[in-house]
């Protein structure tokens, strides 16, 4: 069989990406960045865009876009801590695993039907998802400030707050539950996309949607089950952050939607639709990780980095059409 190098050198794109960062802030930043801990710490902090970014590669493989999936994680912290609350009473100091369960799966139901909703909504009244998404970011943050009465939710001791430790119980975890989570959901999802009927038709109608409609493929019940997954997704990753901050928080994920985009486009997902890998969003987001953490170290400003990031999105759309072009003149 005769290999593509071209292709696989574009494919190892992301991966080289990754590696010249690391070696950059390596030699930049003091030398706690590469220790142990630090290391331990940017894959934790990678678990939120992560699997965020998981949920949007199916979007952005079919040729959509989510720009709720910030509001939708601030939505899911509040819902969980509101149910925690709910069945916590207000004496609770701990509330046990099952109860946090519940509350957990009530968050990313919310963030399921945010999706569900955005399918149905493009779909059946053919309006733009960009519209369409751009709405629900103002309507899930809206629900999420209603509900939590434009405050912070807090809760009482649960398990879920162990979930985003860098230094978990028991420590032969070596990472926190939630990194695990995050390669569970890895996995599935790559298997889905690479063996799965429904993963082959998530490329067919991001690749020609007139194409793939008449091979006989269900474009708008398909389109409508994409944005559900992506809402669960970030649903999963809603949890994770309110693990992180240990309250329901309405104005947490800020701006949160553009690194799970940045992640997803870095990674090797085209905004054209068609291409996307699961394995490729989870690098993009290790990116960001590093990215964040290095210029943290190096006191570089919030807002620098808000710049980075923003560039990063439009310089990877170009090398995008860049790499279409080099591929078609091969």
């Amino acid at each position: 069989m005769k290999i593509d190098w071209k292709k696989l050198l574009i494919s190892l794109g992301p991966v080289f990406g990754l590696v010249l960062v690391f070696i950059l802030f390596t030699i930049l930043a003091p030398a706690e960045f590469h220790s142990l801990y630090n290391l331990k710490t940017i894959v934790t902090q990678t678990v939120i865009v992560g699997i965020g970014a998981l949920g949007m590669t199916m979007v952005i493989i079919s040729g959509g876009i989510d720009l709720s999936v910030g509001s939708q994680i601030a939505l899911c912290t509040v819902v969980t801590a509101a149910v925690l609350n709910a069945f916590a009473g207000a004496s609770a100091d701990y509330v046990a695993w099952l109860p946090a369960m519940v509350a957990a799966a009530a968050g990313i139901t919310a963030c399921g039907v945010c999706g569900a909703v955005n399918g149905i909504i493009s779909v059946g009244g053919k309006i733009v998802p960009f519209i369409v998404t751009l709405g629900m970011m103002q309507i899930a943050r809206g629900v999420a400030k209603w509900i939590a009465g434009q405050q912070t939710v807090m809760t009482p001791d649960n398990f879920l707050w162990r979930l985003m430790s860098v230094d978990p119980e028991p420590s032969w975890l070596i990472f926190a539950p939630g990194v695990w989570v995050l390669i569970a959901l890895l996995v599935l999802l790559a298997v889905a996309l690479k063996f799965t009927v429904f993963g082959r038709h998530v490329f067919a109608i991001g690749s020609n949607e007139a194409t793939a409609r008449l091979c006989g493929v269900n474009v708008r019940f398909k389109r409508i089950m994409i944005y559900t997954f992506c809402g669960l997704f970030t649903g999963v990753a809603g949890v994770m952050q309110y693990a992180n901050l240990t309250v329901g928080d309405p104005t947490a994920a800020g701006g949160m939607e553009l690194d799970i985009i940045a992640a997803v486009v870095i990674g090797g997902g085209s905004l054209n639709g068609g291409e996307g890998s699961a394995l490729g969003s989870l690098i993009g987001a290790l990116i960001m990780a590093v990215l964040h953490s290095g210029c943290s170290m190096l006191g570089v400003p919030n807002y620098v980095q808000e710049i980075m990031i923003g560039s990063i999105i439009v310089i990877a759309a170009g090398l995008d059409n860049l790499k279409h072009r080099f591929i078609k003149s091969a």
